[in-house]
């Protein structure tokens, strides 16, 4: 099974990149995140065409989350993360797919900080970490795959000087996520590549980001240890990036026994 995981940033904007990076990469299992379309706005017929069953919660303007399979229709087991009834944003769908349950998640971005925009973030981030918990306790094989809006060490990006007031390098959001591995996840990418610096995931559309290689890890691919037993191979199309009217981030996969 090859698994990945996308931040379309906009994905009928980006419908034409998306359609052909799925012809020639042929991912099995795709988690796309920040959709910025409603339920009704999905191109389901397209992606249908592509070869892809796909379940999705929209969101008008921002967020929104997508599963794609063409190894059999996902089975949806949740529509929101646990935790807050109140919380209506879309940024979490979970669903079966070829015997493995993912999580496709979006974590909030959290900017400015300190606010209420970082406090959601983090209440977000101890709502996933408890979630996380009970998957992990079913002893399934499982993946949390998105873009977790976290750069989890120096070492996870460029240059870290014009990002000391960032919520993506918080110690507080780099502390969560730290204890999200502690629970006994494993960072696919980290276990390809152990070695500094990764596979950049992200690149702004600012200041010449994507020209200078002037990139970011934020997006992840976390593996229940009945998973991670299964890994393979892990990696970023980085060339997608660079395609006409692309996302700022490139796709990260993997691929399981």
């Amino acid at each position: 099974m090859k698994l990945a995981t996308f931040n379309i940033n906009g994905v009928n904007t980006r419908l034409a990149g998306l359609l052909a990076w799925l012809a020639e990469s042929r991912p099995d299992v795709v988690c796309l995140q920040e959709l910025k379309a409603t339920d009704a706005q999905f191109p389901a017929r397209a992606v249908r065409e592509a070869g892809y069953d796909a379940v999705w919660k929209g969101e008008h303007r921002w967020n929104g989350v997508a599963v794609l399979s063409r190894i059999g229709e996902p089975v949806v087991t949740r529509r929101e993360l646990p935790g807050d009834p109140g919380d209506v944003q879309s940024r979490y769908i979970e669903a079966a797919v070829g015997g493995v349950l993912v999580g496709c998640l979006y974590l909030p971005n959290g900017n400015p900080q300190p606010g209420p925009k970082f406090d959601y973030k983090l209440a977000w981030m101890e709502r996933l970490n408890a979630h996380a918990a009970t998957l992990l306790a079913t002893g399934a094989p499982v993946v949390l795959a998105g873009d977790f809006n976290v750069v989890p060490t120096e070492a996870d990006i460029y240059n870290s000087r014009s990002w000391k007031k960032d919520a993506l390098l918080q110690p507080e959001s780099r502390a969560a996520f730290a204890r999200l591995l502690e629970q006994g996840w494993t960072d696919a990418i980290r276990e390809r590549f152990p070695h500094d610096p990764p596979p950049w995931t992200f690149w702004q559309y600012f200041r010449q980001a994507w020209e200078r290689d002037a990139g970011l890890r934020i997006d992840h691919l976390l593996l229940s240890p009945a998973a991670a037993a299964r890994l393979t191979d892990a990696g970023v199309d980085r060339e997608v990036r660079g395609g006409e009217k692309a996302s700022d981030h490139a796709p990260v996969w993997i691929t399981l026994d």
